[in-house]
């Protein structure tokens, strides 16, 4: 149930996602990093609305297997399951993968159930909110992403930014009715025997959620107005990727904190990074290569190309 879990969290796909938009397929990986990031600023945002307990917060019978301070209303884990396996799923015509998906959604559902941090119907909330967010994105992106590219990069740079604001200040405005609420005595005691801390609520979630966001839209924006490059390449410049925007990744990692724009900024900086600067590091180093075409029409400019 552990692992189960663990195939519905950040700990999986981050890695996941890092090594196929670095490694195998740059687009489809940003496609989907959109996709969870979206749902991660969601579902931090409607945790701050229901402020609902965990099982084990409540029912000294039920067994907290998992230390957590945040609200359990929807399950997150359920919420990317959905969203990120479907959106995988959804790539394919093939049933037993869409089987697969199913299954593997189910039992992180089962999961978080057993493990005493979430109720059946906040699984439920979460496989609903997932879907809905894969739906919208699925039914949106021939709609928006054409749209996208025919505005000029400083438009668009200003939108990756406005959207993400925009969604951190509903997030403040659900946080508003709980400044001066406090943990319940029975839930922090809960939290702390089972090897939690009952920290103050914060937007700092919140906040590094739309940072990320911010940083993935500019990065998505900045590489595709200067070209993608090319996944492909021998295995060690592949496997070389890895580690060289890793380094860079975690220099800018030591700048995070919980000051809220603090860690908005860490978290855009550092998404930035990992979408636009390492990939331009790849090329520069000859890890990977951009493709340009080879035969131009008359009248065709470098900004034209890089559309």
């Amino acid at each position: 149930m552990v692992f189960m879990s663990y195939l519905g969290s950040a700990a999986f796909y981050v890695p996941l996602l890092l090594a196929l938009f670095w490694c195998v397929a740059p687009r489809l990986a940003a496609r989907a990093a959109v996709v969870l990031l979206f749902g991660a600023v969601v579902n931090a945002l409607l945790k701050l609305v229901f402020h609902a307990p965990r099982p084990y917060w409540t029912d000294p019978n039920i067994r907290g297997r998992q230390s957590l301070s945040s609200f359990g209303m929807p399950s997150g884990h359920a919420q990317n399951s959905v969203a990120g396996w479907g959106f995988f799923a959804a790539q394919t015509r093939r049933w037993y993968l869409w089987a697969g998906a199913v299954v593997v959604i189910v039992l992180i559902g089962v999961s978080r159930v057993y493990l005493g941090v979430h109720s059946l119907g906040q699984v439920l909330a979460g496989w609903g909110v997932g879907l809905a967010v894969l739906v919208a994105a699925l039914g949106l992106e021939p709609i928006v992403v054409p749209w996208w590219r025919r505005q000029h990069l400083a438009v668009q740079m200003a939108l990756s930014l406005a959207v993400p604001l925009l969604l951190l200040a509903a997030s403040w405005g659900a946080l508003r009715p709980l400044r001066n609420w406090q943990w319940p005595q029975a839930w922090a005691e809960s939290i702390r025997a089972a090897g939690g801390v009952t920290d103050p609520v914060t937007l700092t979630d919140s906040a590094q959620a739309c940072g990320a966001l911010c940083g993935l839209l500019m990065g998505v924006s900045i590489v595709a107005w200067r070209g993608w490059f090319d996944p492909g390449g021998k295995a060690w410049q592949r496997l070389a990727r890895l580690p060289v925007g890793l380094a860079g990744a975690a220099v800018i990692a030591l700048f995070e904190g919980t000051n809220l724009i603090q860690a908005f900024v860490v978290q855009a900086v550092l998404v930035l990074w990992v979408m636009a600067g390492a990939p331009e590091v790849f090329v520069r180093a000859r890890l990977a290569a951009r493709p340009t075409p080879s035969l131009t029409r008359a009248g065709d400019d470098r900004a034209g190309l890089r559309q």
